[in-house]
This record gives structure tokens, sequence and C-alpha cells, in this order.
């Protein structure tokens, strides 16, 4: 070494407290992600050994509408964003040629707010209740306080109070996400690397990140709204003081249809990267591709209403309405058969990546096909509010996103830690979990249809419904037994030596042109981009690694900072000060998370640079 680094260097548990490098904060993302995930999963478990059999009392009344409020919020909020955060942390700067993402800084705050909101909104298990409005919070069921306002409320009327400023603390997170990665995306991209040369993943992040900027600033209006209505009596959503419930459904679907597109969107750009890498095609169609995504998005606005065709608005809104969620099938239409013929007639390798890429595309055209019937007003009246939904969405939610994230961690694994799952147990681990997936939530759909309302937690004998039930609670144990098998195969991987190969995959885009796992300043050279699927046009070029952009020179690298967890820290303590209707804890709160802000703006940090000397080689050897 030509000498030391300017910087004291962490090692151990502060390295990854105090970390802003995009690849560690990606693997806080997966291991906060996975953790919610089995939570929302034992959750999951725990409501279908209570709809097992008729007329069962473990779960009944509060305890169940606890859980499936925990399990909606947590699986979406805590496990689903977060993961697609995972991805987008450790993937997309490296396939767009950057050493790091616009706001390493930033990058960390998110992270660590996420996770203060998802812990706060945890603890409630432990603190009188968790909340029980439903995953979609609609007022009355959570604007209702007790009698005696601004007292300590007793018993689970606080339940909701952990829901709103949890996700409100969360939220904050995900909102500067999704500004760190459109910049990163619009400024830092490698020379040559034009938008219509990226790949897929890194258009759906760009897509994702811009659907983020612009939703959740409405769940935020509505989380404040609430928050007032139950702390500072408010009354936004109280019909018997001029509010308005409804208006409650307007503000969180407004929020909440965006972000299933901001669910999917990540998981068809890694269905797009695998099936073209394992049929050693180019994606077919890319730019149809693109556009589609483009327009998903842009249609994703315009459809809110089709969660409240009930509610209603009339025979006007719900026709425009109707026709513009119809509309959005066709862009989706697009996608799917991209990826059949990306795969037609291509020389197929079926990796667990591979299989569960490919056994994504049936699954989610069965949730897109009953999507359609659910946009149509007159049909929606009868399936409303029925297991049929709850069918619908668990096939988009679960047989799309979940099908699409594990396939990208069977793909991605080696390039974010170095090692090779194993393929036997992966493909274990798909038939079990696929398998069950499919006896889960296909009897569902007839359930819904003979008339079983969603949320209620038992049902009457002799109705026809026992059969389809039990096969649903069979097949959510195959899920977690399917689940329990990746656990195992992640544990028996994690003791093995980093023995992955750079390019284990014979990959297309510039991810795998470093070695796995990626060093910490990513790219030696900034790499020259010269077409589409970057990597690969170099290979058929007869070029063994990619053409640099730049000399070898000294790299920037940021600081490491223990101040994005000490404000959310901060903010974790407000939240239970405003819930408690403790204000002095509350503004204790708000002074550490100011203090902390303003510690980084007055103390001006440079980072630190690797010198050329210190480069490792191709090999992972310092030079």
């Amino acid at each position: 070494m030509a000498h030391a680094h300017p910087v004291k260097k962490h090692t151990g548990l502060m390295d990854w407290l105090t970390t802003v490098d995009h690849k560690k904060i990606g693997i806080l993302y997966l291991l906060a992600g996975g953790l919610f995930f089995l939570v929302g999963g034992l959750e999951a478990i725990l409501i279908r050994i209570q709809l097992a059999f008729p007329d069962q009392k473990i779960f009944i009344g509060d305890s169940f509408n606890q859980l499936t409020t925990m399990h909606g919020t947590t699986m979406i909020f805590f496990a689903a964003m977060p993961i697609i955060f995972a991805f987008m942390n450790a993937i997309v700067p490296l396939q767009i040629g950057a050493r790091d993402v616009a706001f390493p800084f930033v990058n960390s705050l998110g992270f660590w707010l996420f996770f203060a909101g998802g812990v706060l909104m945890n603890t409630s298990w432990f603190l009188g209740g968790a909340p029980d409005g439903g995953w979609t919070g609609y007022a009355p069921l959570s604007s209702i306080t007790d009698a005696s306002w601004g007292q300590t409320i007793e018993n689970n009327l606080q339940g909701t109070d952990f829901y709103v400023l949890g996700l409100q603390i969360a939220g904050i997170g995900t909102l500067i996400g999704g500004i760190n990665f459109l910049v990163t995306i619009i400024n830092m991209r490698a020379p040559g690397l034009t938008y219509m040369r990226m790949p897929m993943f890194t258009w759906t992040a760009f897509i994702t990140s811009g659907l983020i900027v612009l939703a959740f600033p409405a769940i935020t209006v509505a989380l404040v709204e609430l928050m007032f209505d139950r702390i500072f009596g408010g009354a936004f959503f109280d019909a018997a003081r001029g509010g308005n419930n409804v208006l409650w459904e307007h503000l969180f679907w407004i929020f909440g249809h965006p972000e299933v597109y901001i669910l999917i969107l990540p998981a068809f750009g890694i269905i797009s990267e695998i099936v073209s890498t394992f049929s050693k095609k180019r994606l077919f169609g890319y730019s149809s591709m693109v556009f589609a995504t483009v327009l998903i998005g842009f249609l994703g606005f315009m459809v809110w209403v089709h969660h409240m065709f009930t509610s209603g608005l009339g025979p006007v809104a719900n026709s425009i309405f109707a026709i513009a969620t119809m509309a959005i099938a066709v862009p989706t239409g697009v996608k799917i058969f991209n990826w059949l013929f990306t795969l037609w007639g291509g020389q197929i390798r079926f990796t667990t990546a591979n299989i569960f890429a490919t056994a994504f595309i049936p699954t989610f055209v069965m949730g897109g096909t009953t999507g359609v019937m659910l946009a149509i007003p007159a049909a929606d009246f009868q399936y409303h509010d029925t297991y049929f939904v709850v069918a619908h969405f668990h096939y988009v939610i679960v047989g799309g996103l979940v099908l699409g994230l594990f396939a990208g961690l069977y793909y991605w694994w080696p390039k974010m830690f170095g090692r090779m799952l194993n393929e036997g147990m992966g493909k274990l681990h798909f038939w079990l979990f696929f398998i069950g997936f499919h006896l889960t939530f296909f009897p569902q759909h007839f359930l819904g249809l003979m008339g079983m309302p969603r949320r209620v937690f038992t049902y009457q004998p002799g109705h026809d419904l026992e059969v389809g039930n039990l096969v649903s609670t069979v097949g959510a144990f195959l899920m977690g037994i399917g689940t329990l098998v990746f656990l195992i195969n992640i544990i028996a991987t994690q003791r093995k030596p980093k023995t992955a190969l750079a390019d284990p995959w014979d990959g297309r885009t510039l991810e795998w042109a470093i070695p796995s796992p990626a060093p910490e300043y990513n790219f030696k050279q900034t790499p020259l981009v010269r077409g589409l699927d970057a990597l690969w046009k170099e290979k058929m070029a007869g070029n063994k690694e990619m053409t640099p952009a730049e000399p070898v020179g000294s790299i920037h690298m940021p600081s490491s900072s223990i101040l994005p967890l000490v404000m959310s820290v901060g903010l974790f303590i407000a939240g239970f000060g405003f819930m408690y209707r403790n204000y002095y804890v509350a503004a204790a709160g708000i002074v550490v998370t100011f203090i902390a802000m303003f510690l980084r703006s007055v103390y001006d940090d440079h980072g630190w640079h690797i010198e050329p000397e210190e480069l490792e080689d191709d090999k992972g050897v310092k030079a």
C-alpha cells in the first residue's frame, strides 16, 4: 500500500451500522426485508390455521383482524418493498457502470428510516395490540379513538397509531430512496450508455423510482391527516364532524394503485434479464418493452377508482376508470409476448433462476386475467370484498412479484455474496413453493365466487366452503416449507468459501464484467458502452473485458457515517412520544434528528481516495 487511508475504517458491526456503500446497503435491505417476509409469512400461516376448518376459535375477532392487518402491511411495506430496494441497490449502479449511487449518505438514511418504521410497527404486538383496521386502514375503522380524547388510550384503540407513525417514518425512507435512484440513473450512466441501451432491470428501477416520487406523497398526506384525527382531535375522516370517510379511500388508492406497479415493475425487469441470459438471446422487442414499461407507469395513476367501484361514485366515474384499467392490460400483454418470443428458439438453460422466471409468466397471466374481470364495474359488484379479490392480488403479488424476487435472488446471489446457491435445493424450493402457491390461492377464486367474504375469521359448515379452505391451508404450509428449504440453502452456502466467478451465467450486462462480489469501488475504470447488452457486445467482438472509457486513476469514495442511524433513532423515539401523547419525548426525538441533520450540514466531509496501486486486479488480488 502506498499510504494509509485518511479515514478511520470501521470493521465488524460498526461497519454495517455506518456504511454508505450501496452494495452493503443492498444486503441490509435484503436481510431486513427477509426478516419481515418471515414475520409476514408466519402471520399468513396463522390466518390459514384459523380458516382451515369451519367454526374454529383459535384467533377470533380482534386477534384475527390484527393478523390480517399486519400480514398485509408487513408484506407490502416491510418485505416486498425493501427486497426490491435490495436489488436496486445491489445491481443498478453496477448495470449503469457507476461507482455508487448519487447520494450515498441519503441511501443509508433511506434504509435506516424504513427499518425504524418497520420495527416501530411490529413492537405493537408487545405493547397492547397490533393495528386491526385492515392493511388499507379504511376510515372510520382507523380513525375511531375513544371518547376521552387526548388521554392515554387503553387496550387496542392504540394499535392504529403504530400503523400511522410506522408507515410515515418508513415512507420518508422509501421516498428519498426513490429520488436517489432517479438522480443516479439520470446522471451517473457510463459513457455510451444511452437510455435506449439501459438494461431492462435498470429501466424498471427508473420508472419505479418515478412512481415512488409521485405516489408516496399521497399516502404521506393521508397518514398525516389520520394522525391529526387520532392524536390531535382533527376531523378529516370523521363524517359526524364534517369530514369524509371516502376521502381516505381516494388518498390511499391514489397511492395504492401505483404502489402495485412499484412492486411488480422491478419483477418484470428481473424476468427480462433472466429470460434473456438463459435463452442466449437479446430481449425480443426491447424498445417496445421500454415503452410498455413507461406506459404502465403512466396509466397506473389513472385507475385507482377500480378499488372503489362499490363506494357509489356513479356510472360515469366507474366507466372512465374501468376503461383505463382495461387499457393497462395492453402494455402488460406486450411484455408477456416479448418474454415468450425471447424464449422462442433460444438455447434455454433451466437453472433455478430461469425456472422461477418462466413459471412467473403463466402465473402472472392468471392474475392479470382476473384483474380484467375485476375491471368491469357490474361484475365487480359481485366480486368485491370476496375471496376472489384475495386470490387475484395474491396471484399478481406472490405469483408475480415473489416468484420474480426468488428468481432474482438465485440469479444475482453470486454477484452480491460471491457464492453460488445450491441448484438442487433451489429446485426443491421452487417446486414446494410453486405447488403450495397454486394450492393456496387457486381455490380462493371459487371460495370468493361462492360468496366467502374477505377478512372474516370463520365460516359456517355446510356451505361447500370446507374443502377449498382446507386445501388452501395445506398449500400455505407447503409454501412455508419451501421457504425453509431456501433458508437452509442460504445457510449452507454462506459456510462455503467465496468461489463464484465474475460471470457465472455467461451474462449480457455490465454487472457481470467485474469480480463477484464487486469490489468497494465497483469499476477500476469506468467502462465504455458500445451497445445494448454491453458486456455481450464485447464478448461477440472477441474482447476479454470491457473497453475502459478513462485511464486508471485515483478513485474518490464517500465516508461512512453513523448520522443516518442517529436520525432514524430520533424519529423512532418521536414516534413513541406522539403515540403515548408524551410531547416531551416526541420533541426530544425530533431534536436528536435535527442535531444530526445540523452536523451533517456544517461538517464538510470530502470522503477519501483509493489510489491506483491499491486497486485489485481482475483476480481479486491487490496489484
